[in-house]
């Protein structure tokens, strides 16, 4: 199997680097290769390669950025995954993209299905929308999987890099207790992706909602990360964190209130349940802690 995976620097793109060489020969992308922005380029590349399986975990994630750079986003976000499609159709090939809880507006109180309806909030949540109804205009050979709240040890900065750092440079912080959703380690992202692989069919094509288990605000989980942090010796100045509301933290996009999003229809292809949330969170730290040592 020839599988092209996109995005290779970025968290999750990191992590598939590990899981899908099990599978058969990996071609990775960053953007030096593919500029997603770029998109003339786009179809001749990856025909070019002829690959098998295409993954794209390349995106355009800056959520308050975007809407200072709308027309950027959408370019990346939106029009070329349907590009990535259009070249999975012309050479038979299937394509996996990854999206986000953005493309809800966080008002229900049950977990996101598959099939719910969508209503995206910001530029961001907009512009992967219009990526996922691009790919399935393109491409039959298609999985969209949606994810949230997404951090790691491995690419750019998110949460956890985020309260680890100002946790050791602060005796008190402020983080917004209304908003709900499940951390997602990038490293149980990218197992998810490897296993669903195998399982592919004209009847397993779809969308698809991935998560870990669980659901907390983002003030409790920086008390988690706070608590695992210090048992594992990280030295830490915080002595207080004060939940505060999403209005007492204003940001340029709006944020979905409530992103729990339901695995029950990836659950039952793949016979298994994802790991809490605070499982992947003891298992991630170790990882992370030893990297900043030794940087």
């Amino acid at each position: 199997m020839k599988i092209l995976l996109l995005g290779s620097r970025g968290q999750v793109g990191q992590e598939l680097l590990l899981t899908l060489p099990t599978l058969g020969t990996v071609t990775a992308w960053s953007r030096d290769e593919l500029d997603l922005a770029q998109l003339d380029t786009i179809e001749t590349k990856v025909i070019a390669q002829q690959p098998d399986v295409i993954v794209n975990a390349a995106a355009y994630t800056a959520v308050d950025k975007a809407e200072q750079e709308p027309e950027l986003a959408h370019t990346i976000n939106g029009e070329a995954p349907g590009k990535l499609a259009q070249a999975a159709a012309a050479c038979g090939a299937t394509l996996i993209h990854i999206s986000t809880d953005y493309v809800f507006d966080g008002q229900q109180n049950q977990p996101y299905r598959p099939d719910s309806p969508t209503q995206p909030l910001g530029v961001y949540g907009q512009s992967k929308l219009a990526g996922e109804l691009a790919v399935k205009a393109a491409c039959d050979r298609h999985v969209i999987l949606r994810t949230a709240w997404v951090y790691g040890a491995k690419g750019q900065g998110n949460f956890v890099k985020t309260m680890l750092r100002l946790g050791a440079e602060r005796d008190t912080l402020k983080v917004v207790y209304d908003q709900v959703g499940t951390p997602t380690w990038s490293y149980d992202i990218a197992q998810a992706i490897a296993q669903l692989i195998p399982h592919l069919t004209p009847e397993t094509f779809g969308t698809y909602h991935f998560t870990n288990s669980g659901a907390v605000s983002w003030y409790d989980f920086a008390i988690a990360i706070f608590e695992e942090a210090a048992a594992l010796g990280y030295p830490l100045a915080l002595k207080t964190v004060l939940p505060i509301t999403t209005d007492q933290y204003p940001l340029p996009a709006q944020r979905p209130a409530y992103s729990v999003m339901g695995s029950e229809k990836l659950d039952a292809l793949l016979n298994q349940t994802p790991p809490h949330w605070r499982v992947s969170l003891r298992k991630m730290l170790p990882e992370l802690l030893s990297a900043q040592s030794q940087s």
